[in-house]
């Protein structure tokens, strides 16, 4: 008797085109079809029959429409991270070895952190990657006030900033201590005499970051220790915004010293904290699926020199 391949499980996969593997993997990334087109040097006609191809093996859209984009489809999001990892497999595979020409490597990787990050590190890393990688382009993805396990989905490659991911597959290294700077405008009367947590405390109104909207963090609580409390009239999302809103008003702001340059950059004056705060551990994350590919290692050293230092833009 004849087994069909609905019925045969291997019949099924030997007639499966492995090439809409690769199709799949761009199209979740790029979440478009004119963007998967260009990336795999398609017309946009031929990447929507490949589109169909991908829906009727799957049994699923894939992708839909949302206004003037398409989005993923929940199927989609708990499939890309497999699908991710088999084409880096398989580039792995025949890749000619692991000191493969990175500038021959076309890809695209995702970096999620701060926006802090992205503006401190981002000059320098695309400088290098114009040099060493000239095909390999880099998104920065910015934290959402929601958790998310974006690098156990496949929808970011690496984490770079103060990593709190508790995912128990996830590596995660730190490579720097940093700390924590009050920032204020310059001529600000908070910088006249001796700052002590008193005076730091009493001042003028405080300007809290948080990605959530907290208005509660590790200052507040080293001034609880001390029966001191400061009065926080805000909150903004992101360190950089922060630094304009504090560039304008009497308002006192918190950067890490690593954000010092973006501070001073627009002419603000940074001051030691008078308080004992815990340091600030920096450093990168990233999915075990990434370990042997050899153009996430080179991501993986440049961020790790820039967070220490050992890069500047040439």
């Amino acid at each position: 008797m004849t087994q069909s391949a609905e019925s045969d499980p291997t019949a099924a996969a030997a007639g499966v085109d492995l090439n809409l593997l690769l199709a799949l993997d761009v199209l979740l990334e790029e979440q478009s079809v004119q963007g998967a087109a260009r990336r795999l040097h398609l017309s946009e006609p031929a990447m929507s029959r490949t589109l169909g191809r991908i829906r009727k093996a799957l049994g699923d859209p894939v992708l839909v429409r949302a206004g003037r984009r398409m989005v993923p489809t929940p199927h989609a999001l708990a499939v890309r991270a497999e699908v991710s990892a088999v084409v880096e497999r398989a580039r792995a595979l025949f890749a000619p070895g692991r000191d493969a020409d990175l500038r021959t490597v076309s890809r695209t990787f995702t970096i999620l952190g701060h926006d802090a990050s992205a503006a401190t590190l981002g000059p320098a890393l695309l400088a290098r990657a114009a040099r060493e990688a000239p095909g390999i382009r880099l998104r920065f993805l910015s934290e959402s006030h929601v958790d998310a396990p974006l690098l156990r989905q496949g929808t970011a490659d690496l984490e770079v900033g103060v990593v709190d991911t508790t995912a128990p597959e996830v590596h995660v290294e730190t490579v720097h201590e940093d700390r924590m700077l009050g920032v204020v405008r310059a001529g600000h009367p908070l910088l006249d005499g001796e700052l002590t947590p008193e005076r730091f405390a009493g001042a003028a109104g405080h300007l809290s970051v948080s990605r959530r909207g907290r208005l509660r963090g590790p200052i507040d609580d080293a001034l609880a220790a001390l029966g001191l409390e400061r009065h926080v009239v805000g909150s903004v999302g992101t360190y950089p915004a922060s630094l304009f809103v504090l560039r304008d008003t009497d308002l006192i702001g918190i950067v890490s010293e690593g954000g010092r340059p973006l501070a001073e950059a627009l002419g603000l004056v940074t001051f030691p904290v008078p308080l004992p705060l815990p340091p600030l551990r920096v450093g990168i994350a990233w999915h075990p699926r990434h370990d042997a590919d050899p153009a996430h290692a080179w991501l993986r050293g440049c961020v790790r020199d820039l967070i220490a230092g050992a890069d500047q833009v040439s």
